[in-house]
Protein backbone atom coordinates (compact mmCIF):
# COMPACT_ATOMS: atom_id res chain seq x y z
CA UNK A 1 0.00 0.00 0.00
CA UNK A 2 1.20 3.58 -0.48
CA UNK A 3 2.07 5.73 2.15
CA UNK A 4 -0.42 9.08 3.07
CA UNK A 5 2.33 10.83 1.64
CA UNK A 6 2.54 9.36 -1.89
CA UNK A 7 -1.21 8.83 -1.88
CA UNK A 8 -1.67 12.72 -1.89
CA UNK A 9 0.93 13.24 -4.62
CA UNK A 10 -1.55 11.02 -6.98
CA UNK A 11 -3.98 13.94 -6.60
CA UNK A 12 -4.10 16.70 -9.49
CA UNK A 13 -2.53 19.65 -8.82
CA UNK A 14 -3.41 23.67 -9.33
CA UNK A 15 -0.51 24.74 -10.71
CA UNK A 16 1.22 21.09 -11.96
CA UNK A 17 3.17 18.81 -9.89
CA UNK A 18 6.16 20.81 -8.15
CA UNK A 19 9.65 19.33 -9.69
CA UNK A 20 11.94 20.14 -6.52
CA UNK A 21 12.05 19.05 -3.53
CA UNK A 22 12.74 20.01 -0.03
CA UNK A 23 12.98 18.43 3.93
CA UNK A 24 9.75 19.12 5.56
CA UNK A 25 10.20 18.96 9.70
CA UNK A 26 14.10 18.25 9.93
CA UNK A 27 13.61 19.69 13.35
CA UNK A 28 10.21 20.15 15.62
CA UNK A 29 10.75 24.10 15.57
CA UNK A 30 10.66 23.97 11.56
CA UNK A 31 6.72 23.71 11.89
CA UNK A 32 4.84 25.91 14.46
CA UNK A 33 1.36 26.69 14.57
CA UNK A 34 -0.48 28.61 17.05
CA UNK A 35 -3.80 28.37 17.44
CA UNK A 36 -6.18 31.84 17.07
CA UNK A 37 -9.40 31.22 19.07
CA UNK A 38 -11.09 34.71 17.93
CA UNK A 39 -12.89 35.37 20.83
CA UNK A 40 -11.82 36.29 24.47
CA UNK A 41 -12.75 33.80 27.17
CA UNK A 42 -14.83 35.10 29.50
CA UNK A 43 -12.06 34.98 33.01
CA UNK A 44 -14.73 32.84 35.10
CA UNK A 45 -17.05 30.07 34.51
CA UNK A 46 -17.12 26.04 35.02
CA UNK A 47 -14.23 25.46 32.38
CA UNK A 48 -10.98 25.89 33.16
CA UNK A 49 -8.65 26.38 30.02
CA UNK A 50 -5.10 26.15 29.64
CA UNK A 51 -2.96 27.17 26.66
CA UNK A 52 -0.28 25.03 26.37
CA UNK A 53 2.87 24.59 23.53
CA UNK A 54 3.38 21.06 22.36
CA UNK A 55 5.98 19.40 21.21
CA UNK A 56 5.91 15.78 20.01
CA UNK A 57 2.64 15.08 21.61
CA UNK A 58 -0.49 14.63 19.88
CA UNK A 59 -3.58 16.60 20.92
CA UNK A 60 -5.25 13.62 21.89
CA UNK A 61 -2.58 12.66 24.25
CA UNK A 62 -2.69 16.26 26.05
CA UNK A 63 -6.80 15.56 26.65
CA UNK A 64 -5.58 12.15 28.60
CA UNK A 65 -2.86 14.21 30.88
CA UNK A 66 -5.36 16.71 31.21
CA UNK A 67 -7.99 14.41 31.83
CA UNK A 68 -5.87 12.66 34.34
CA UNK A 69 -4.90 14.95 36.67
CA UNK A 70 -8.13 17.17 36.70
CA UNK A 71 -9.77 13.49 36.94
CA UNK A 72 -12.62 13.84 34.96
CA UNK A 73 -13.24 12.11 31.78
CA UNK A 74 -11.60 12.70 28.57
CA UNK A 75 -14.79 14.23 26.98
CA UNK A 76 -14.87 16.82 29.94
CA UNK A 77 -12.15 17.94 28.25
CA UNK A 78 -12.62 20.24 24.90
CA UNK A 79 -10.18 21.61 22.37
CA UNK A 80 -10.95 23.61 19.32
CA UNK A 81 -8.83 21.60 16.85
CA UNK A 82 -6.27 18.42 16.21
CA UNK A 83 -2.95 19.56 16.11
CA UNK A 84 -0.05 17.93 14.58
CA UNK A 85 2.25 15.63 16.64
CA UNK A 86 5.85 16.53 15.39
CA UNK A 87 6.01 20.77 15.52
CA UNK A 88 5.63 23.32 17.44
CA UNK A 89 2.03 23.76 18.15
CA UNK A 90 0.05 26.30 21.06
CA UNK A 91 -3.50 25.92 21.49
CA UNK A 92 -6.61 26.09 23.94
CA UNK A 93 -7.80 23.49 25.79
CA UNK A 94 -10.74 23.51 28.58
CA UNK A 95 -11.75 21.22 31.77
CA UNK A 96 -14.90 21.21 33.29
CA UNK A 97 -14.20 21.92 36.76
CA UNK A 98 -17.60 23.45 38.21
CA UNK A 99 -16.36 22.55 42.04
CA UNK A 100 -12.81 22.94 42.17
CA UNK A 101 -10.83 26.23 41.72
CA UNK A 102 -7.54 25.69 40.16
CA UNK A 103 -6.07 22.46 38.89
CA UNK A 104 -2.43 21.21 40.21
CA UNK A 105 -0.26 21.04 36.76
CA UNK A 106 2.56 21.01 38.15
CA UNK A 107 3.11 16.95 37.02
CA UNK A 108 2.68 18.88 33.50
CA UNK A 109 6.04 20.63 33.36
CA UNK A 110 8.29 19.01 30.83
CA UNK A 111 10.44 20.06 27.62
CA UNK A 112 7.14 18.36 25.80
CA UNK A 113 4.62 20.37 27.42
CA UNK A 114 4.55 23.82 28.81
CA UNK A 115 1.15 26.04 29.97
CA UNK A 116 1.80 29.47 28.61
CA UNK A 117 -1.61 30.70 30.51
CA UNK A 118 -4.17 29.83 32.09
CA UNK A 119 -7.95 31.40 32.74
CA UNK A 120 -12.00 30.03 33.21
CA UNK A 121 -14.55 30.57 30.73
CA UNK A 122 -18.60 29.71 30.99
CA UNK A 123 -18.14 27.11 27.72
CA UNK A 124 -16.55 24.63 27.00
CA UNK A 125 -14.18 25.25 24.00
CA UNK A 126 -15.25 23.08 21.22
CA UNK A 127 -14.18 21.64 18.09
CA UNK A 128 -13.80 23.97 14.95
CA UNK A 129 -15.01 27.07 16.99
CA UNK A 130 -11.19 28.92 16.45
CA UNK A 131 -11.24 31.25 14.31
CA UNK A 132 -7.98 29.99 12.12
CA UNK A 133 -4.55 28.62 12.23
CA UNK A 134 -1.08 30.66 11.90
CA UNK A 135 1.68 28.71 10.71
CA UNK A 136 5.64 29.49 10.42
CA UNK A 137 7.21 26.80 8.61
CA UNK A 138 10.98 26.57 7.12
CA UNK A 139 11.18 23.83 4.41
CA UNK A 140 15.22 22.75 4.28
CA UNK A 141 18.02 21.91 1.79
CA UNK A 142 15.99 23.43 -1.16
CA UNK A 143 18.15 23.78 -4.64
CA UNK A 144 18.72 27.69 -5.20
CA UNK A 145 17.58 26.86 -8.72
CA UNK A 146 14.15 26.20 -7.01
CA UNK A 147 13.95 29.71 -5.88
CA UNK A 148 12.07 31.21 -9.20
CA UNK A 149 9.56 28.37 -9.53
CA UNK A 150 9.35 28.64 -5.82
CA UNK A 151 8.34 32.33 -5.88
CA UNK A 152 6.21 31.64 -8.77
CA UNK A 153 3.84 29.42 -7.33
CA UNK A 154 3.50 31.15 -3.72
CA UNK A 155 2.32 34.60 -5.75
CA UNK A 156 -0.46 32.30 -7.65
CA UNK A 157 -1.20 30.66 -3.81
CA UNK A 158 -1.66 34.10 -2.42
CA UNK A 159 -3.91 35.44 -5.24
CA UNK A 160 -5.69 32.01 -5.98
CA UNK A 161 -5.50 29.66 -2.69
CA UNK A 162 -5.66 26.21 -3.41
CA UNK A 163 -7.72 22.92 -4.22
CA UNK A 164 -9.24 22.69 -0.60
CA UNK A 165 -8.10 18.52 0.04
CA UNK A 166 -8.01 17.02 3.33
CA UNK A 167 -4.20 16.62 4.89
CA UNK A 168 -2.22 13.15 4.89
CA UNK A 169 -2.16 13.75 8.32
CA UNK A 170 -6.31 12.37 8.25
CA UNK A 171 -5.34 8.92 6.50
CA UNK A 172 -2.52 7.73 8.84
CA UNK A 173 0.66 5.53 8.54
CA UNK A 174 0.76 4.00 5.11
CA UNK A 175 -3.06 5.31 4.56
CA UNK A 176 -4.09 3.10 6.88
CA UNK A 177 -7.04 4.11 8.24
CA UNK A 178 -8.61 4.18 4.75
CA UNK A 179 -7.83 0.30 4.54
CA UNK A 180 -8.96 -0.08 8.55
CA UNK A 181 -12.30 1.71 7.74
CA UNK A 182 -12.80 -0.50 4.75
CA UNK A 183 -12.15 -3.81 7.45
CA UNK A 184 -14.68 -1.83 9.83
CA UNK A 185 -17.49 -1.72 6.87
CA UNK A 186 -16.34 -5.12 5.91
CA UNK A 187 -17.57 -6.40 9.70
CA UNK A 188 -13.99 -7.65 10.07
CA UNK A 189 -12.70 -5.02 12.44
CA UNK A 190 -14.79 -4.48 15.78
CA UNK A 191 -14.55 -0.39 17.43
CA UNK A 192 -17.03 0.75 19.76
CA UNK A 193 -17.82 4.67 19.38
CA UNK A 194 -14.31 6.61 20.56
CA UNK A 195 -11.93 8.71 19.18
CA UNK A 196 -10.35 5.72 16.98
CA UNK A 197 -13.65 4.82 15.23
CA UNK A 198 -13.97 8.41 14.57
CA UNK A 199 -11.12 8.68 12.71
CA UNK A 200 -11.49 5.93 10.51
CA UNK A 201 -15.10 7.55 9.38
CA UNK A 202 -13.50 10.54 8.87
CA UNK A 203 -10.62 9.36 6.87
CA UNK A 204 -13.17 7.55 4.54
CA UNK A 205 -15.16 10.60 4.14
CA UNK A 206 -12.10 12.40 3.19
CA UNK A 207 -10.51 9.83 0.92
CA UNK A 208 -13.97 10.04 -1.32
CA UNK A 209 -13.90 13.68 -0.89
CA UNK A 210 -10.06 14.31 -2.20
CA UNK A 211 -11.17 12.03 -5.23
CA UNK A 212 -14.28 13.88 -6.22
CA UNK A 213 -11.90 17.19 -5.54
CA UNK A 214 -9.26 15.87 -7.94
CA UNK A 215 -11.45 14.97 -10.80
CA UNK A 216 -12.30 19.06 -10.68
CA UNK A 217 -8.83 20.04 -10.30
CA UNK A 218 -7.84 17.97 -13.35
CA UNK A 219 -11.21 19.36 -15.35
CA UNK A 220 -10.17 23.43 -14.00
CA UNK A 221 -13.66 23.09 -12.30
CA UNK A 222 -12.43 23.10 -8.76
CA UNK A 223 -12.56 27.77 -8.59
CA UNK A 224 -15.51 27.80 -11.14
CA UNK A 225 -18.97 27.13 -10.99
CA UNK A 226 -20.32 23.52 -12.61
CA UNK A 227 -24.15 23.80 -13.42
CA UNK A 228 -25.75 22.18 -9.85
CA UNK A 229 -23.55 23.39 -7.62
CA UNK A 230 -23.96 23.70 -4.08
CA UNK A 231 -22.00 27.03 -2.70
CA UNK A 232 -20.58 28.10 0.24
CA UNK A 233 -20.34 31.76 1.59
CA UNK A 234 -16.84 32.32 2.81
CA UNK A 235 -15.81 32.05 6.07
CA UNK A 236 -19.26 30.44 6.83
CA UNK A 237 -20.84 27.19 7.02
CA UNK A 238 -23.80 28.33 5.42
CA UNK A 239 -23.96 26.54 1.98
CA UNK A 240 -26.98 27.53 -0.64
CA UNK A 241 -27.96 26.21 -4.18
CA UNK A 242 -28.27 29.32 -6.63
CA UNK A 243 -31.63 29.15 -9.09
CA UNK A 244 -29.41 30.21 -11.72
CA UNK A 245 -26.24 31.24 -12.30
CA UNK A 246 -25.76 35.24 -12.90
CA UNK A 247 -22.98 37.30 -13.45
CA UNK A 248 -23.73 38.82 -10.30
CA UNK A 249 -22.98 35.26 -8.66
CA UNK A 250 -20.22 35.23 -10.72
CA UNK A 251 -18.51 38.20 -10.04
CA UNK A 252 -18.90 37.03 -6.15
CA UNK A 253 -16.91 33.59 -7.11
CA UNK A 254 -14.33 35.68 -8.81
CA UNK A 255 -13.68 37.61 -5.37
CA UNK A 256 -13.72 34.92 -3.18
CA UNK A 257 -17.21 35.90 -1.36
CA UNK A 258 -18.36 32.66 -2.33
CA UNK A 259 -17.17 28.68 -3.30
CA UNK A 260 -18.00 25.79 -4.82
CA UNK A 261 -18.59 22.31 -2.71
CA UNK A 262 -18.24 18.89 -2.95
CA UNK A 263 -19.80 16.22 -0.92
CA UNK A 264 -19.03 14.28 2.36
CA UNK A 265 -20.50 11.46 1.97
CA UNK A 266 -23.87 10.26 4.21
CA UNK A 267 -26.95 9.14 4.06
CA UNK A 268 -30.04 11.81 2.71
CA UNK A 269 -30.13 13.39 -0.81
CA UNK A 270 -27.92 15.31 -2.81
CA UNK A 271 -28.23 19.23 -2.51
CA UNK A 272 -26.35 19.07 -5.82
CA UNK A 273 -28.08 18.76 -9.03
CA UNK A 274 -27.31 18.77 -12.63
CA UNK A 275 -23.47 18.14 -13.55
CA UNK A 276 -22.57 18.23 -10.19
CA UNK A 277 -24.82 15.65 -8.94
CA UNK A 278 -23.81 13.46 -11.76
CA UNK A 279 -19.78 14.11 -11.35
CA UNK A 280 -20.47 12.92 -7.27
CA UNK A 281 -22.84 9.79 -8.07
CA UNK A 282 -20.05 9.05 -10.60
CA UNK A 283 -17.26 9.37 -7.61
CA UNK A 284 -19.69 7.15 -5.33
CA UNK A 285 -20.06 4.72 -7.39
CA UNK A 286 -16.27 3.95 -7.69
CA UNK A 287 -16.01 3.93 -3.93
CA UNK A 288 -19.59 2.41 -3.06
CA UNK A 289 -18.29 0.10 -0.31
CA UNK A 290 -17.01 3.06 1.60
CA UNK A 291 -19.76 5.43 0.88
CA UNK A 292 -22.19 2.28 2.09
CA UNK A 293 -20.36 2.06 5.09
CA UNK A 294 -20.56 5.53 5.70
CA UNK A 295 -24.66 5.46 5.24
CA UNK A 296 -24.67 2.25 7.28
CA UNK A 297 -22.67 4.01 10.04
CA UNK A 298 -24.93 7.30 10.63
CA UNK A 299 -23.18 10.25 8.80
CA UNK A 300 -25.33 12.77 7.39
CA UNK A 301 -24.51 14.21 3.44
CA UNK A 302 -22.91 17.48 4.07
CA UNK A 303 -20.68 20.10 2.34
CA UNK A 304 -17.31 21.22 2.44
CA UNK A 305 -15.66 23.85 0.09
CA UNK A 306 -13.33 23.34 -2.80
CA UNK A 307 -11.43 26.03 -3.08
CA UNK A 308 -8.86 27.10 0.05
CA UNK A 309 -8.22 31.04 0.46
CA UNK A 310 -5.19 31.34 2.18
CA UNK A 311 -4.34 34.10 4.18
CA UNK A 312 -1.53 36.76 5.10
CA UNK A 313 0.66 35.07 3.33
CA UNK A 314 4.59 35.52 3.47
CA UNK A 315 7.96 34.07 2.87
CA UNK A 316 11.40 34.23 2.46
CA UNK A 317 14.32 32.70 0.89
CA UNK A 318 17.16 31.94 2.40
CA UNK A 319 20.24 29.83 1.48
CA UNK A 320 18.35 26.34 0.40
CA UNK A 321 15.69 27.64 3.16
CA UNK A 322 12.40 28.69 2.26
CA UNK A 323 10.27 30.33 5.56
CA UNK A 324 6.49 30.84 5.04
CA UNK A 325 3.92 32.03 7.09
CA UNK A 326 0.21 32.00 6.45
CA UNK A 327 -2.81 30.97 7.99
CA UNK A 328 -6.12 29.14 7.48
CA UNK A 329 -9.54 28.70 8.49
CA UNK A 330 -10.13 25.30 10.99
CA UNK A 331 -10.84 22.15 9.17
CA UNK A 332 -7.56 23.07 6.40
CA UNK A 333 -4.40 21.65 6.39
CA UNK A 334 -0.88 23.23 5.66
CA UNK A 335 0.04 20.21 3.94
CA UNK A 336 -2.65 20.68 1.06
CA UNK A 337 -0.86 24.50 0.84
CA UNK A 338 2.71 23.12 0.93
CA UNK A 339 2.05 20.32 -1.33
CA UNK A 340 1.31 23.16 -4.52
CA UNK A 341 5.04 24.72 -3.53
CA UNK A 342 6.90 21.92 -3.78
CA UNK A 343 7.46 18.13 -2.89
CA UNK A 344 8.46 17.39 0.73
CA UNK A 345 10.70 15.00 2.06
CA UNK A 346 9.77 14.66 5.69
CA UNK A 347 12.89 14.02 7.83
CA UNK A 348 11.02 13.73 11.20
CA UNK A 349 8.84 10.01 11.71
CA UNK A 350 5.50 11.54 11.95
Amino acid sequence: MSTSREAITQLAYMIGQPTHFAVFKKKPEDFCVTEDLGFELSGEGEHHCFQIRKIGLTTQQVVRELAKIAEVKEHDVGYAGLKDRMGVCVQWFSVYQPHKSDIDTSSLASSALEIVQSTRNSRKIRRGSHRRNEFTIRLRDIDQQAQTDLNRRLQRIAVDGVPNYFGEQRFGRQNGNVEMAQRLFAGTLKLRKGFKRSMLLSAARSYVFNELLSHRVRTGQWNRYLKGDVMNLAGTESVFVPESWDETLEGRLQSADIHPTGALWGSGDLRSGDDAMALELTVAQKHQELCDGLEQAGLKQARRSLRLMVEDVAWEMLDKELVVRFALPPGAYATSVLREVCGLKEAIDE
